[in-house]
């Protein structure tokens, strides 16, 4: 049976709409674009990649 004392103790209300987007934006992530900027540039490689298509 559901203990509701229990589970309104574990309880965190969701952020809304425009926290959860400053919670994102805020972040400092680095994706695979930034990996690759960062691996042009320490190799100091000024060529653009050839594509086979």
């Amino acid at each position: 049976m559901i203990n509701f004392e229990e589970e309104l103790k574990k309880f965190h209300p969701s952020l809304e709409v425009g926290q959860v987007t400053d919670a994102i934006y805020n972040q400092d992530l680095t994706d695979a674009v930034d990996l690759l900027v960062k691996l042009t540039k320490e190799n100091g490689d000024s060529q653009p990649v050839q594509r086979p298509f």
